[in-house]
């Protein structure tokens, strides 16, 4: 067997990654994660025994099937950012409005934990918005036709520029690969 024939794993783990960037550059992600790490201890704290010593302590509350279910709700709508962009925005301000509920009904939003990780994440959730499509401007200087008028030059993506006068979010090739720089 030639070395030619074995499978790489290292191309595999680049080509994973990149696929996985490229996963991570279309959605808000962060958001995402945060909300969904936020009905964790929201759902968990309420049903916890700490023990201190020979002393038990258990965190129940009236409210510890409000805390679940505003718990699960967080994780969900965690998911809902990653698989469904459109509802951003609703995720986002759900997950604030949990947040705060969870002030009153899970002891003190999982002791802050929960609620400041469901108030960033849902913050996060409301301001992200998709790359939009820039078109180039033109080298030739002003075209004959209006300025409205579509053109039928081909539109590429792009966020911001660096020092090194690199478009961030484009690889090597030009390629664009969802906005994070390899630096």
């Amino acid at each position: 067997m030639s070395a030619d024939t074995r499978p790489q794993p290292i191309d595999n783990f680049r080509r994973f990654r990149h696929s996985f960037r490229h996963w991570r550059g279309q959605r808000p992600f962060w958001a995402g994660l945060l909300t969904l790490l936020a009905g964790i201890p929201i759902m968990y704290i309420p049903y916890q025994t700490m023990t201190l010593g020979d002393l038990s302590i258990r965190m129940a509350t009236t409210a510890g099937a409000g805390s679940l279910i505003i718990g699960v709700l967080l994780v969900v709508l965690g998911l809902t950012m990653w698989f469904q962009q459109q509802s951003r925005i609703f995720a986002g301000v759900a997950a604030i409005l949990l947040a705060l509920v969870s002030l009153v009904v899970s002891n003190i939003g999982a002791f802050l934990i929960g609620f400041l990780l469901a108030l960033i994440g849902g913050a996060l959730s409301v301001s992200w918005m998709p790359g939009k499509p820039i078109a180039a401007p033109a080298a030739d200087g002003p075209a004959d036709g209006p300025a409205d008028e579509p053109s039928d030059e081909p539109v590429r993506l792009t966020k911001d520029t660096s020092p090194r006068g690199e478009v961030s979010g484009t690889m090597p090739g030009g390629e664009f690969d969802g906005g994070h720089r390899g630096d």
